[in-house]
């Protein structure tokens, strides 16, 4: 941890060392207007140790640090004296069981949370974004960072005016805990938005394999989840009609691709009015 100078914004980042918050890590140190003072990471016996060491970049200097509290409470305190729009930002990147915790707490030390982590309830997003509200605290939670996947879910949310019949299809790696993706979800959200009810039964369905029609939405949209080693995040919105489906797919074939958009809201988010949901809000 370290005092950010006033110029930059001062950015903790948690997760440090998962495939996601190392490339915010590199994103983070290689950026010209944000600063690097916090890594938050639990896997054992990294505690202290430079986490530039650990991504192989000497020049990180940042010690490793398991504190999630401790992190933000020192670093809210560093900055306090800036100003205002000139507190720290925490980009997590950590796990389902912890995030609302998390952004719970970074909102109660001041420090602007932007929450890559998904897998927080409808119900969960509304009680953060009150509480955010009433401690004048702004936000975002962004259940993904890509640009072209807020191009596909709007070209989804348009498709839905003149289809009937749609169902959606996500597909990551094997390590991903929660499913569907939060991205997947975002999705049929905002193709729902309509108020309308898709998938109208032609025949009575029976399924002789549990699940094999995959989850249904009140809406009836169905969502079905993939997860194998060798895939990183990719979706599918299939619409079908009398003589003619369309196809909307958007693959994510390297990390690096979210950086844009995860450095776009790290300058954003604390001009912001309050915790905002979906990178579609500040773009």
């Amino acid at each position: 941890m370290t005092a950010s100078h006033p110029s930059t914004i001062p950015v903790i980042v948690a997760g440090a060392l998962g495939k996601m918050g190392s490339e915010v890590i590199k994103a983070v140190h290689g950026s010209k207007d944000c600063e690097l003072v916090g890594a938050i990471d639990t896997t054992p016996g990294t505690e202290g140790t430079q986490v530039g060491n650990l991504l192989g970049n000497e020049e990180i200097d940042i010690p490793i640090t398991s504190d999630f509290e401790g992190c933000l409470c020192a670093i809210s305190q560093s900055v306090r004296n800036l100003g205002p729009d000139k507190g720290s930002v925490l980009v997590d990147f950590t796990h389902p069981s912890v995030v609302y915790e998390h952004t719970r707490a970074a909102i109660a030390y001041g420090v602007h949370p932007v929450i890559g982590t998904t897998g927080l309830f409808p119900e969960q997003i509304s009680e953060l974004q009150d509480f955010a509200m009433k401690a004048s605290i702004s936000g975002a939670i962004i259940p993904n960072f890509s640009i072209g996947m807020v191009l596909l879910q709007q070209a989804a949310a348009a498709a839905s005016r003149f289809y009937e019949h749609a169902e959606l299809t996500e597909l990551h790696h094997n390590l991903k805990a929660d499913a569907p993706s939060g991205t997947c979800i975002k999705t049929a959200e905002l193709m729902e938005d309509l108020g309308k009810q898709f998938n109208s039964l032609q025949v009575e369905e029976q399924e002789s394999l549990v699940g094999s029609r995959g989850g249904v939405r009140p809406s009836g949209l169905r969502i079905h989840s993939i997860r194998l080693p060798g895939l990183v995040a990719h979706q599918e919105v299939l619409f079908g009609a009398t003589g003619e489906t369309y196809l909307l797919r958007h693959d994510t074939i390297d990390r690096s691709a979210y950086m844009p958009g995860v450095l776009l809201t790290i300058r954003k988010v604390r001009q912001l009015k309050m915790l905002i949901y979906g990178l579609e809000r500040i773009i």
